[in-house]
């Protein structure tokens, strides 16, 4: 017993003795708080990455348009909110058109593109004609190729006629633009316009009141962003509220938001999908 009580005794002293040694070790505390703070910032950078990567991501895939004028109706209103798919018409890799679905803008397609006369303006219109295509309208209705079109998105508002507008193309009535007189003198064949080469020609669905190729001239197709998704938001507002940027304007504007979101928001087309008109059959 006696040796026993010995051994315990021995063991509770070695560890006693490590116990002081541990608690008398001195930590250095100077060497720690580095370490932890080149933790937190890489943690930090690797959210700040992430987040940059998202967001570059979704700028270059998608991009949000608004409706600011009713050149559209009655497809797209005043106060739709877009996401644009800027993927789909975009110039194709060596690799990447083996793997993604680029295309052409087809004749039916609603396209996004940048105003020739001020590419920091966005437009939103309809293909009407393609490269090659010959367009003419008579009595407001629209002729490719020798054919009429089938067009159950086109609306037709203004109670009085326009010889220019609902003959196309005619003796204008209306001062043009220079690429507009380019496009009659040089583009107009057996009265038809002829689309050129690596442009397009394009009209809104709301024919009576859209500024569109029959007063501007043809779409570069270096312009054309994108197609639009969907409508993510629509809010029934005017296009004064939309297009206005001083600082009067963008108060009126919140002020009406905050009066009237739920009110003036159109629930129902919320997340509608936007489709082009196949015009070809």
């Amino acid at each position: 017993m006696n040796e026993i009580e010995g051994r315990r005794e021995a063991a509770v002293a070695d560890a006693s003795e490590q116990r002081a040694a541990i608690a008398t070790e001195p930590v250095d505390m100077a060497a720690s708080a580095p370490h932890a703070a080149v933790e937190a910032r890489n943690g930090i950078a690797e959210w700040i990455v992430t987040i940059l990567l998202v967001l570059f991501g979704f700028t270059t895939l998608v991009q949000s348009y608004v409706i600011p004028t009713p050149s559209m109706e009655d497809t797209l209103l005043v106060g739709d909110h877009l996401l644009v798919d800027k993927l789909t018409y975009a110039p194709p890799g060596r690799l990447s058109r083996y793997l993604l679905p680029y295309q052409e803008p087809k004749r039916g397609d609603i396209i996004v593109f940048r105003y020739p006369l001020d590419i920091s303006t966005n437009y939103v219109k309809r293909v009407i004609g393609i490269p090659g295509d010959r367009i003419k309208l008579i009595n407001k209705k629209v002729y490719r190729n020798g054919r009429p079109l089938d067009e159950p998105y086109a609306y037709y508002k203004a109670p009085y006629p326009d010889y220019y507008r609902d003959n196309f193309p005619s003796f204008p009535n209306v001062s043009l633009t220079d690429s507009a007189r380019d496009m009659l003198q040089n583009h107009v064949v057996n009265g038809e316009v002829v689309v050129p080469p690596n442009s397009y020609f394009a009209m809104g669905d709301n024919r009576d009141n859209s500024s569109d190729s029959r007063y501007w001239g043809f779409v570069p197709r270096a312009n054309i962003i994108g197609k639009p998704l969907l409508i993510y938001w629509s809010y029934d507002t005017d296009t004064q509220s939309l297009v206005g940027s001083s600082p009067a304007a963008l108060i009126r504007h919140f002020e009406d938001l905050a009066q009237h979101f739920f009110t003036r928001t159109r629930w129902r087309r919320t997340l509608m999908l936007i489709h082009g008109y196949d015009t070809d059959h």
